[in-house]
């Protein structure tokens, strides 16, 4: 297992008032919190953009995955401003393309389609942590 220093950051949007952005934090807490939280670190997006030195740090030493909630993708753009290295992109949008059948409503609380998004979305970022760290932070 690798140190904490070298956990896979997890980036997620900060839509605040959006479905989209909630869909993207409750799947970020899902995987650092309940399936992954040994092999990650929630990086805030608003600490990175206020140029928080720690966080800064992280996305520099560490594989970063980046969950955006609209094409503007703010969550991948801010790491590579940060000079970090985004490992995986994933898109609150691509998923909903994925599951067309669920509608997610809902900002301070989802809807259960917007639970069931964020889940599916989950598991998809578990696999790409598995695939990151079985591979090495350099793959």
């Amino acid at each position: 297992m690798r140190s904490s220093s070298h956990k896979v950051a997890i980036v997620p949007c900060s839509g605040i008032g959006k479905p989209y952005g909630t869909v993207s934090r409750v799947a970020a807490y899902q995987v650092t919190e309940d399936d992954r939280p040994e092999l990650t670190r929630l990086v805030p997006l608003a600490l990175l953009v206020m140029g928080d030195e720690e966080y800064g740090r992280i996305v520099t030493e560490s594989p970063a995955i980046t969950i955006d909630g609209c094409p503007q993708a703010c969550a991948t753009k801010m790491v590579q401003q940060s000079g970090g290295r985004v490992a995986h992109e994933c898109s609150v949008l691509g998923a909903v393309r994925s599951h067309r059948d669920l509608k997610p409503q809902g900002i301070a609380e989802l809807n259960e389609d917007g639970e069931k998004l964020a889940n599916a979305l989950a598991q998809e970022i578990n696999a790409m942590i598995d695939a990151l760290t079985v591979a090495g932070p350099d793959k």
